[in-house]
């Protein structure tokens, strides 16, 4: 396979902070950094007070989004970096650290042209 990229899916449980505009965008830049990845763009939106907040951060590896559900104490968090130096393990657990997430669940895949190819049957 000509491997792209690694993606990580990432379900944070128990967390806190998740309707917090600041701390979302804080553990975002911290996630970003902790991948050694390069910063082009952070987008961060609320949906109102006790509501949860959508963000994305734009990168040149590609991209870390996440989606909060405070109500549910629950994110779901999306890394892709295809930079061969970046390190998506730390991008996830200063995502997991950020919100104090107590459990997550992680999905790894590799991506790549002929990845569909390299799947067991």
């Amino acid at each position: 396979m000509d491997f792209t990229g690694t993606h990580l899916l990432l379900d944070l449980f128990g967390c806190t902070g998740l309707d917090d505009i600041a701390r979302v965008e804080r553990a975002l830049r911290a996630s970003v950094k902790a991948a050694g990845a390069t910063l082009l763009n952070l987008h961060v939106h609320g949906f109102g007070e006790g509501h949860g907040i959508t963000g994305v951060a734009l990168l040149a590896e590609s991209h870390i989004s996440i989606h909060t559900w405070p109500e549910r104490d629950y994110a779901a968090a999306d890394i892709f970096l295809c930079g061969p130096t970046n390190d998506v393990k730390a991008a996830g657990a200063a995502l997991t650290a950020g919100f104090a997430a107590t459990r997550t669940e992680e999905r790894w895949i590799s991506r790549g042209y002929g990845a569909a190819d390299a799947r067991p049957s």
